[in-house]
């Protein structure tokens, strides 16, 4: 199972040092697999084996490319692990589904583990047309590289801390297992009140969570939580 922290624009290389330190103590941590994806500012050399992931690059070793990061910055701290696709990205920076798609083969390329992003608005949903619209963002995407997890975040759940319901996630999870064998997890608004029925849901393999991860302690509560659920 698949534990996630995405940072956002949230935490410095300070606060993420101790946020690391601690999570380093909690007991347990290999029978998960835990990733923390914080700001570009704030990655580092942690010494833990907690994966540390980037939660954007620019699909270039290096370059002329103002504001980004790009291979060269991310393997001076040995990060291979990278979210594409997520719906900020899309729907506020405006990434469209041809530069998304550069962005995975070049880092597919890397043999990064790539957490790949799709979701619908609330628009899409209510016109009946989330599947159509979700093949849409699965366009150039090797859904059978082996590095590949796959994260379904409805757009209309994230950081609205109204989650989709069981039988929504249900049905679009059993839609992506078909044109996957990889993992496939959930993001919306995942918490502890509602990470247990989450992780239950056929074909979840995991959650990646947004703001619920930014206190240490509530991550941890969480961790535990997936933890019972897998006995």
């Amino acid at each position: 199972m698949i534990i996630a922290a995405n940072f956002k624009m949230n935490h410095t290389r300070k606060t993420t040092k101790e946020y690391i330190k601690k999570l380093k103590k909690f007991k347990d941590l290999d029978s998960l697999k835990i990733y923390v994806f914080p700001p570009s500012t704030a990655l580092d050399r942690f010494d833990t084996t907690i994966n540390i992931g980037a939660q954007n690059a620019y699909p270039a070793v290096s370059g002329s490319f103002t504001g980004e990061i790009g291979l060269e910055q991310l393997n001076e701290f040995n990060i291979k692990t990278i979210i594409i696709g997520h719906s900020e990205r899309r729907h506020i920076l405006n990434e469209t589904q041809e530069f998304i798609t550069k962005k995975f083969n070049f880092f597919k390329e890397n043999n990064f583990t790539i957490f790949y992003c799709i979701g619908e608005t609330s628009k899409i949903r209510e016109s009946k047309n989330t599947f159509e619209y979700l093949n849409e963002q699965l366009i150039g995407v090797d859904l059978n590289y082996e590095n590949l997890i796959l994260a379904y975040e409805p757009v209309w759940a994230i950081g609205t801390g109204k989650s989709a319901k069981k039988e929504d996630i249900e049905e679009v999870l059993e839609f992506l297992s078909k044109k996957t064998s990889n993992p496939i997890l959930y993001g919306g608004s995942v918490n502890p009140s509602n990470i247990k029925e989450i992780l239950s849901i056929k074909n979840c393999s995991g959650a990646l969570i947004g703001s619920a991860s930014l206190n240490v302690e509530k991550f941890c509560e969480m961790i535990n939580i997936a933890k019972e659920s897998r006995c």
